[in-house]
């Protein structure tokens, strides 16, 4: 399916600019794109508490930053950014962050998981998961309420996080999840699907540079069905919470007839 116009527009006229496809580039080169498409996101609304903090893993440490609106909070949402597990960091989804925040009354935990290749599959996930389960342990401190909703969020490869999440929180008796929202989430590595070979997607995120993006993250394509990879390939989808799943397709216009 393809794509709504006004998006086509864009992105036809960001590829007509012409410059190396993305699968051609390096993940350094995809960062910089990241950042322009992040300059993009308009002013930011002011919250009421804005806390950086860091969460131990293995081998280190990660940052998650906590976004609290003026009016307070009525719940948590883990927010885990897109970017094909190969770009993306907190500073570059805070507006859009801080908007959600702002127009749902929760506080927002942004998670700055390690990328690949630099870091590959399973860092991600188990980076995720540590965030998740922080933030978990925080409820009331972070919204002063003591049962609060939690809710696990995130776009594109952020939105195959989520979904992972809350898999392992079934699976291994973890955080209660009350919510997942899925962004246009990437639940497999079939690259055969009508999503990745429609020609009307071949814009800028094109089937070769999903390629591309799974060869950084899980070289191994061996492993790729495995559900903390493909959450579509888990077992049983029972237990799980209620889940949201946000798609976009092109709106057709349909002919009117003449009477």
């Amino acid at each position: 399916m393809a794509v709504d116009y006004a998006t086509k527009a864009i992105l036809e006229q960001m590829a007509s600019a012409g410059g190396v496809p993305l699968h051609e580039g390096t993940p350094d080169d995809a960062r910089a794109l990241g950042k322009a498409f992040a300059a993009m996101a308009g002013p930011a609304p002011v919250m009421g508490r804005v806390e950086d903090h860091q969460v131990d893993v293995a081998g280190g440490t990660i940052g998650v930053r906590v976004l609290v609106p003026p009016q307070g909070a009525r719940g948590v949402i883990v927010y885990l950014h897109g970017g094909g597990w190969v770009i993306g960091a907190i500073d570059e989804f805070e507006t859009m962050a801080r908007k959600l925040a702002e127009r749902t009354s929760c506080a927002v935990v942004l998670v700055d998981y390690r990328l690949a290749p630099e870091f590959a599959y399973p860092t991600a996930v188990d980076d995720s998961y540590a965030g998740l389960e922080w933030s978990a342990a925080r409820l009331e401190e972070i919204t002063g309420r003591p049962d609060v909703p939690l809710i696990v969020a995130g776009d594109s490869a952020g939105g195959n996080l989520a979904a992972v999440m809350a898999l392992r929180a079934r699976d291994g008796a973890g955080p209660r999840i009350d919510l997942q929202v899925l962004i246009y989430p990437v639940t497999d590595a079939d690259f055969d699907r009508p999503s990745y070979v429609d020609p009307e997607n071949q814009l800028l995120l094109t089937r070769g540079a999903m390629v591309w993006f799974w060869d950084h993250y899980l070289p191994d394509a061996s492993r790729r069905q495995e559900p903390d990879a493909s959450p579509l390939h888990a077992a049983s989808l029972q237990g799980l919470p209620p889940a949201v799943v946000l798609t976009a397709e092109q709106i057709r216009k349909k002919k009117m007839k003449k009477k």
